[in-house]
Parts: C-alpha cells; sequence; structure tokens
C-alpha cells in the first residue's frame, strides 16, 4: 500500500481526525462521502503510514457479486483462507471483519458503499446488518471502520433519523473540492496568476488538476485539456452528471447546467432556456445540482425570501465548460482548440475570471482568518440591483461580521495596478444605496466600517494612499497577498 503521505495536498483535517480515531484505542465508525474524482480513493489510500489498512471499493453490479469480491480481496490481503459458502449473508461478512484478529490498530475502508444494496431500500438492510454486529461485537479493538462513497444522497441518509446506523457514527466527513490555494499547489505553476487561472478553469477537483502538464504553458494545457476533441477533463466534465447515482432525466440536468452556464439568473429564465416548466421538479433539479456542488443560489445581501434566487454555476471547471466547450463543440470539432481559444477563449477568459475571483477572495479571507487575526464573519454576500434612480450597480463583497460591522469592497480581476477611481465609484455606490434605503449601506459608510480590495494586478500609490486614509481599517490583497503561506 502506498504510504506516501507527503503528496497528499490539503486534506490536513481529514488526516489528522481519522488518526485520532485510530488512536482511541476503540472500534470507531465513520461516514465519508464526496463527488467523484475528489480525492477520496487517493486519500484513504495513503494516510495510515504502517499501520494495516484494508480497501475495497464495492462495483456496480450486484450485492451477491460484490460480496463474493469482498471476500476474496479480504482473504488475499489477510492471508487467510475464507471458503465463499461460510459466509453466506452480509452480516457474517461484517462479522468477519470486525472481529479479525489484527496484531494493530487497523483501518478498513468499504469504499462505494452504496453498491452493497440494490437500492435504497437494499442499502437499508445491508447498513441493518452492520448495525447488528457492530452492536454485539464481543471484543473492544483499535479499529476504524469507513463506509465511504460517491452517492452523497444515500451516504448522508445512513446518519440520517431512521437509519439503522443513525447515531452510530463517529464522525461524519463530505469531502469537498479544493479552494483555491491547494488548486494552485496542485496546478503547480510557479507564476501566481496562472495558479489563480488554473484554479479558475479546471476548479478544485484534484482528478482534473492533476491532468495538468506544467511543463507546458498553461494555454496549451487549456488546449490540450479542455477544448481538443480528446481533451481528457474535457471528458470528465462532460459525463460528470452521468457518474452521480441516482440521477434521472440527466439531459433536463444538463440543459439547467447549460442555460446557467449561458448567464440564465432566475427559475423563469433558466426554465425558458431549457425548456422546462417552473414548478417544483425544476427546483428540485436545481436543489439536487446544489447539493451536488454544481449550482449555488443567493439573493442580495440581507434581503428576504422574497427577493428573487439567482443561481450560478460554481464549480469553476463546470462553468468554463459551459460557457466556452458545450457552446463552441461544432467549431470546436471543425476548426480544432487552438482555433477556438484564439477567437473565443483567450478574449474573454478575463471576464470569465471575474466571476471566479470574487470566489477566490472570499475563500482567502477564511483561510487567512485566524493567522492574520481577520474578524469573524457572520454572512458573505454581494449585490447586484438597481438605486433609487434606476441605475444599475453592484458591489462584491459585502458581509456581515460577527460584531456587527459591515465590511464591504470591490473585486478586480486586473493586469495592471488598480487607480483610485475604483475606491471612489465604490464608495459613490454605497452612497447611492444609502439614499435607496438600504440599511447595511448607510451602516457601511461609517468610519469603523472596513474596507476589503482585492486586485490581481495590484494598487497604485496613489490607490493606497487614498483608501487607506478614507477609514479605520483597508485591506488590499494582490495575487501575492492571496498566495502567502499562512500557518
Amino acid at each position: 500500500m502506498p504510504t506516501d503521505t507527503g503528496s497528499l495536498i490539503d486534506r490536513d483535517e481529514e488526516r489528522a481526525r481519522l488518526r485520532d480515531l485510530l488512536a482511541t484505542g476503540v472500534p470507531q465508525l465513520v461516514l465519508m462521502y464526496g463527488r467523484r474524482r475528489v480525492g477520496k480513493t487517493f486519500l484513504l489510500n495513503r494516510i495510515w503510514g504502517d499501520a494495516p489498512a484494508f480497501y475495497f471499493t464495492a462495483a456496480e453490479t450486484t450485492p451477491a457479486q460484490n460480496r463474493v469480491a469482498l471476500l476474496v480481496a479480504f482473504a488475499e490481503w489477510s492471508g487467510q483462507p475464507l471458503p465463499i459458502e461460510d459466509y453466506p449473508t452480509w452480516r457474517s461478512v461484517f462479522r468477519l471483519l470486525i472481529e479479525y484478529q489484527s496484531p494493530a490498530p487497523f483501518a478498513i475502508t468499504l469504499d462505494e458503499f452504496q453498491y452493497l444494496g440494490e437500492d435504497e431500500e437494499g442499502l437499508r438492510g445491508v447498513a441493518s446488518e452492520l448495525n447488528a454486529v457492530w452492536e454485539a461485537r464481543r471484543v473492544e479493538r483499535p479499529l476504524v471502520l469507513i463506509l465511504a462513497g460517491s452517492s452523497l444522497r444515500l451516504l448522508e441518509r445512513l446518519n440520517s433519523g431512521g437509519s439503522p446506523l443513525y447515531g452510530r457514527f463517529a464522525w461524519q466527513c463530505h469531502l469537498k473540492p479544493f479552494a483555491y490555494w491547494h488548486a494552485g499547489q496542485l496546478a503547480g505553476f510557479p507564476a501566481l496568476r496562472d495558479r489563480a487561472l488554473a484554479y479558475g478553469v479546471f476548479g478544485g477537483t484534484p482528478r482534473y488538476l492533476a491532468a495538468i502538464d506544467q511543463r507546458r504553458p498553461l494555454a496549451e494545457n487549456i488546449q490540450s485539456l479542455m477544448l481538443d476533441a480528446s481533451g481528457e477533463v474535457r471528458d470528465l466534465v462532460r459525463t460528470a452528471l452521468l457518474q452521480e447515482q441516482g440521477l434521472r432525466d440527466i439531459p433536463k440536468y444538463q440543459a439547467i447546467l447549460r442555460a446557467v452556464g449561458e448567464g440564465c439568473t432566475t427559475l423563469n429564465e433558466i426554465a425558458q432556456s431549457a425548456g422546462l416548466e417552473v414548478g417544483t421538479p425544476l427546483r428540485d433539479k436545481l436543489e439536487r445540482l446544489g447539493h451536488l456542488g454544481y449550482v449555488g443560489s443567493s439573493r442580495n445581501f440581507e434581503t428576504t425570501s422574497r427577493d428573487p434566487a439567482r443561481f450560478r454555476l460554481t464549480d469553476p471547471a463546470v462553468q468554463f465548460f459551459y460557457r466556452f466547450v458545450d457552446p463552441w463543440e461544432s467549431a470546436l470539432a471543425t476548426q480544432g482548440g487552438r482555433a477556438v481559444w484564439k477567437q473565443h477563449v483567450q478574449p474573454n477568459l478575463d471576464t470569465h475570471m471575474g466571476h471566479v475571483f470574487e470566489r477566490v477572495a472570499e475563500e482567502a479571507w477564511y483561510r487567512m482568518q485566524s493567522a492574520l487575526e481577520l474578524p469573524l464573519v457572520r454572512a458573505w454576500g454581494r449585490w447586484e440591483g438597481k438605486d433609487h434612480r434606476r441605475i444599475p450597480l453592484e458591489i462584491d463583497i459585502v458581509a456581515r461580521l460577527t460584531e456587527g460591522r459591515v465590511l464591504t469592497g470591490a473585486v478586480k480581476w486586473n493586469r495592471a495596478p488598480i487607480g483610485v477611481a475604483v475606491h471612489t465609484h465604490h464608495l459613490d455606490s454605497l452612497r447611492r444605496l444609502s439614499e435607496s434605503g438600504i440599511k447595511w449601506a448607510h451602516e457601511a459608510q461609517q468610519q469603523d466600517s472596513p474596507l476589503l480590495y482585492v486586485a490581481a494586478g495590484g494598487f497604485t500609490p496613489e490607490f493606497r494612499q487614498v483608501a487607506t486614509a478614507s477609514r479605520a481599517t483597508v485591506y488590499l490583497w494582490s495575487l501575492d497577498d492571496l498566495y502567502q503561506a499562512v500557518s
């Protein structure tokens, strides 16, 4: 088994938690789930060091075949002869695993656990068999048993009310894609701008980032992995929904992603573009896509539920695919990735990054909160609309701090340093919103309300001078600040 824990990026909390559970000296049950290709297998195969660890991945086949395959795998791993006929039920198999006489603390991972049952009801039966053995175990030993899988809905229900395993788990972990900083580490480019761009194109899914060839320029990687007909990441993103267990009507889900990727943000716009009715089925599908991490929704900061929700693609790789790949499938097939890159992607990549960079700013605040002693945030958001004179305006950053103050600011994916006009425009937008009766905007104009400006290309000396003189607390972050190491 590989033990190269040093090759793991991030996942420090998960590693520490699992190792601590193994060190308790008593049996511990763990539930871990996440989208496919998020790195569960890599993590669970590389965290145990010298501790004995048995790992089994169930296949999308019958429960009987999975039971036999598990027995064969465990016999090979343990060196024990295990006649199939001696273990005719899941209860007998689970008893074998849990009561295994290991000379040292050991871990068992049953990956894609949802396949051990034929359907949801069948999985409930398997969980019931496991629970019976877990409750009746005769020997207390240092053991961690991990139930892992990619079916978020089914796995979460294992620890919900009514499940036979409800309340049995020492830890429940939803493994998510990397945020911008660790994604940049995995992408590996020396230039910080390239690291940020790599996150904007490939997102935080480890499998996508691992496909990057760091010996080649980023532009070439984008063309070969995302635009070319044989592009590895292009195919992975295109078929991602097909890998999500339990999704029906895949074309409708894809139509929704396509609509949101094209810029539709409201229910009515999405329904019209996707050719679907506005109603419960559409809302349910959007909720499911949100749970999977593909789509997010938000309302203007501190507005009521009557304010219409706006939907957006939250996975940068999916966002890139539905903006630059899916709409140009014909051109990609006839003219190739290089032509589409020059005509459609390269000229519009900065605009795409503008939206991604706002998410980076939020992720950076939480990443650096402890190290820089930043104020704690109660709610993070933005504002987009019109003032009382019907003039459009946007505020990139609006956050309510836990101690009551309002943090506001602007995010710019710029190349040259931004000038003082950005600061002046931001203050003017706050004034206009305050005059329009927006309470938080009035609060945000106070001298003690902090400002946050995030600019990829940095700031002019005049900007720094004027902005920092305008408030008691002003944070100015460039790419160098976003990618600084923190402890």
